[in-house]
């Protein structure tokens, strides 16, 4: 039987897929999660928007009018903003972003959800080591 180009003489694979745990893309370079989240902050937003001009236009019809063109803006807008912040950047950097900034904003939200996972502390680390300093060469 002929060896697979993938597996070395000794029956090592030399080919490991990378992305195969990575979501795919979906739509302008964000993921299915960066997506709903993009839409989802957007639906809020034209939502917000949308109940105060109903209410000075007196037609009902423009809460939903403006939220799907919230959606539609923040996709596309989000989209290019959230690529242009991701690009050369690790997978799970958006997600570790937002729960840093809201460890730091927000720590009583954090302490409520039971996210203690994540490290906040800034200033000088030390590990408790001193060196031994000896005063010319012939003190012990």
């Amino acid at each position: 039987m002929a060896a697979s180009t993938n597996t070395a003489h000794d029956g090592l694979v030399t080919f490991l897929p990378h992305r195969l745990n990575r979501q795919p893309v979906v739509v302008l370079g964000l993921t299915a999660d960066e997506l709903w989240i993009c839409a989802g902050l957007s639906a809020v937003a034209g939502f917000v928007v949308g109940v105060p001009l109903a209410w000075a236009t007196h037609s009902i019809a423009m809460v939903p009018t403006v939220v799907v063109a919230g959606v539609a803006l923040g996709v596309f807008a989000g989209g290019g903003f959230l690529r242009r912040q991701k690009r050369g950047r690790p997978d799970t950097w958006l997600y570790r972003q937002l729960q840093w900034r809201l460890a730091l904003r927000h720590p009583r939200i954090v302490s409520w959800l039971g996210e203690h996972g994540l490290i906040t502390r800034s200033g000088r680390w030390t590990t408790r080591r001193t060196t031994r300093r000896t005063r010319g060469r012939g003190a012990a």
